[in-house]
């Protein structure tokens, strides 16, 4: 855990900050990084959009991290909808990014565009992030030429586990390396406003970096990236066990969280909780 504390900068005070947008995410490229995170629900959207982070993502890692399932390919557009609209009412400031999961794009480009567009008016996101290369190059144009700003995502695509082998590290020979790059290269020529890099090398990153002029994100890319995204899960510490190798941990909820209930299941069986002070008497108000 970082013990570290916080400097203060304007991306922290709220009087300084202004809505996140497309536009506003364009032009960050090369003046700033980006920080992109995962939410799923209010509470944590104003956790990060208060901390200063740009981008929220609520991504379909949930059916991982808050369903516990294997992978993400048992997510639904109904699911995605609700935890965006949830996210939505907890952020002000950060833009609002909603993964389009599995089969809900790749069937046809009418129902994709008809779910990313239930993603924006239901889910109150600003914009759709979908995986794969220059296969998706005519939904991804169809999506933005009806005014549905997309994000695209290449390298390790977790809706492709299967077909990978498992969650491995993407683009480490030659012609994989030279595919990823013309795959953003396609991406960027259709549309995407940015670009997340998940599980590729520093030089591949690298390399994509310079091909496109969209800003890249990278998880597990290293820093050859124009921002950086991590699961709030991860981040924050919220599940036991060893986290994978590009995540930090800057705090132990899981473990904190653990210490607090146990600290409440005493006091319950001890008779020290609810004490005076958290109970109501005849003349107390019901505040």
């Amino acid at each position: 855990m970082s013990t570290a504390e916080p400097q203060n900068s304007s991306h922290h005070d709220p009087s300084s900050r202004t809505k996140v947008t497309v536009p506003s995410i364009r032009h960050a490229k090369g003046q700033r990084s980006l920080v992109m995170v995962t939410a799923y629900d209010a509470a944590f959207a104003r956790i990060l959009d208060d901390a200063g982070v740009d981008i929220l993502l609520v991504g379909d890692s949930l059916g991982m991290v808050v369903q516990g399932e294997a992978t993400t390919l048992g997510v639904t557009v109904e699911q995605m909808i609700y935890h965006a609209r949830a996210v939505a009412r907890g952020t002000r400031f950060a833009h609002i990014v909603v993964d389009m999961p599995f089969l809900s794009y790749q069937v046809n480009v009418d129902e994709a565009v008809r779910n990313a567009g239930r993603m924006l008016s239901e889910g109150q996101a600003h914009a759709v992030k979908l995986e794969g290369g220059q296969p998706m190059v005519p939904t991804i144009e169809r999506m933005v030429g009806v005014g549905i700003p997309v994000m695209g995502h290449l390298g390790l695509t977790p809706q492709s586990v299967h077909a990978m082998g498992g969650f491995k590290v993407q683009g480490r020979e030659a012609r994989d390396a030279e595919r990823i790059v013309a795959d953003a290269r396609a991406l960027e020529a259709a549309g995407v406003y940015a670009l997340v890099l998940e599980g590729v090398p520093t030089t591949v990153a690298a390399a994509v970096r310079e091909a496109v002029t969209v800003p890249t994100i990278g998880i597990g890319a290293g820093v050859a990236c124009d921002g950086q995204v991590l699961v709030c899960y991860d981040l924050l510490g919220m599940l036991p066990g060893p986290s994978p190798r590009f995540v930090k941990r800057y705090d132990e909820f899981y473990e904190r969280g653990v210490r607090a209930t146990q600290q409440f299941v005493d006091e319950v069986r001890s008779g020290a909780f609810p004490s005076e002070a958290h109970s109501y008497g005849s003349g107390t108000k019901s505040s």
